[in-house]
């Protein structure tokens, strides 16, 4: 009883930090993992016996990070128009991923003396932008921004696994290893247009009172079972949302016709299906962040030792998200400061094998990096929404001394 009154208090806690965000300006991560420090702390000060629940960490993590792809995904437009904004933001989200995770292997295997591909696995996680923290950040910022980021960071989570399961589940890079790759992404992009069709007719067919449910667990189940294969699995979940959420687009062409969906219905459906997954993605995301920030010890995140590291990796993140808006001829401010680290570091650093980790990099290396590019986007986007703020009044206090001199002279 008390677990349970304790876990719905969270949960309500947490719901005001995402209700609140949006003025406060302060990430819900931040308020999660401090949330989830001081639950540590009170339970080692009053003596209450909880049990070990780091395992559970990874199952959160996985099912988190298809929700969040799947609600990003479904939320974007896929039409002639957005054509630039797709390249922009998937330079974004791949460039730098490739630049930072090479640079960052070759600093770890010359001064670390590992090897280049445990060094390559170890750096991987610091170079994906976390979509659980980015798009609930960006809310206030204008429409053409918002789909940015919804795009960079979901590409970014997905270009981040696929490079990191590349690596990891390959011995040797030749290029038979590449056309296998390949391979790969072609039956998987199969697998997705053909699970597609088949659970939009599950969506149109479904008469029971209980519908959503079967196709969410059925999307986990085709994500676990492509991840046996070694799949990219994110790419039917990109697919898939991509897909629903643009019925409207895809009716143009001849073969989907034949399939005479009635589009009005499942346009409805496609809109209750959004609902439940914005729904389901706050809580597993603040289910996440709580525990992680439960487990996180005092000593983790005051790591003297590895700070030098952490500060490095942040000020590379952000030399190069510079130097990557500024070939995209994107405005730096606010853009530039939202480039968090999150739920896919975590995810992809707890997939590590413990024979290829790096001394080097630990939890307090992950901890501090998640925080300082979280702070860095804090205090970015509140000072650029101030001087924004203070622009439009400059704007609008000028207007209404032009139209009061034009008064007086008529």
């Amino acid at each position: 009883m008390t677990i349970i009154i304790s876990l719905c208090l969270l949960l309500l806690v947490a719901y005001l930090f995402d209700l609140t965000a949006a003025r406060t300006k302060i990430p819900s991560v931040i308020l999660l993992l401090l949330l989830g420090w001081i639950v540590r702390e009170a339970t080692y000060l009053f003596g209450i016996d909880v049990p070990d629940l780091s395992s559970t960490l990874p199952v959160l993590g996985t099912i988190g990070l298809i929700l969040i792809v799947l609600e990003g995904s479904l939320e974007l437009e896929l039409n002639k128009s957005k054509i630039g904004l797709i390249k922009k933001s998937s330079l974004g989200a791949f460039l730098p991923l490739i630049i930072l995770a090479f640079s960052l292997a070759y600093l770890l295997h010359y001064y670390g003396g590992y090897s280049f591909k445990d060094s390559l696995t170890n750096a991987i996680p610091f170079c994906v932008i976390s979509s659980a923290i980015a798009i609930p950040s960006v809310r206030n910022l204008s429409s053409s921004q918002k789909e940015f980021i919804i795009y960079e960071s979901s590409l970014s989570d997905i270009f981040g696994v696929i490079f990191f399961n590349f690596i990891i589940y390959n011995t040797s890079f030749g290029l038979e290893t590449f056309g296998y790759f390949c391979l790969e992404i072609l039956i998987i992009i199969a697998i997705s247009f053909v699970a597609t069709i088949l659970l939009s007719f599950l969506l149109k067919k479904i008469d029971h009172h209980i519908k959503f449910v079967p196709i969410i667990l059925l999307i986990i189940l085709i994500y676990e079972i492509s991840k046996i294969f070694h799949l990219p699995a994110l790419i039917f979940i990109l697919v898939f949302g991509l897909s629903i959420g643009n019925l409207d687009e895809l009716k143009h062409f001849k073969w989907i016709q034949n399939f005479r969906l009635d589009l009005l219905l499942l346009n409805k459906e496609v809109s209750k299906f959004k609902e439940l997954t914005v729904e389901a993605t706050f809580l597993v995301r603040a289910l996440f962040f709580l525990l992680f920030g439960y487990l996180i010890k005092t000593s983790e995140i005051i790591n003297l030792d590895t700070l030098v590291w952490s500060v490095g990796i942040v000020l590379g993140v952000f030399a190069l998200r510079i130097i990557q808006l500024k070939i995209s001829k994107i405005p730096l401010f606010p853009l530039l400061f939202v480039a968090p680290r999150g739920l896919i570091t975590i995810l992809l650093f707890l997939s590590i094998a413990p024979e290829h980790n790096i001394l080097l990099i630990n939890k307090s290396v992950i901890i501090q990096v998640i925080l300082l590019t979280a702070l860095v986007m804090m205090v970015g986007l509140m000072v650029t929404a101030k001087t924004r703020e203070s622009i439009l009044l400059k704007r609008k206090k000028a207007k209404e001394d032009k139209e009061a001199k034009e008064g007086v002279v008529e």
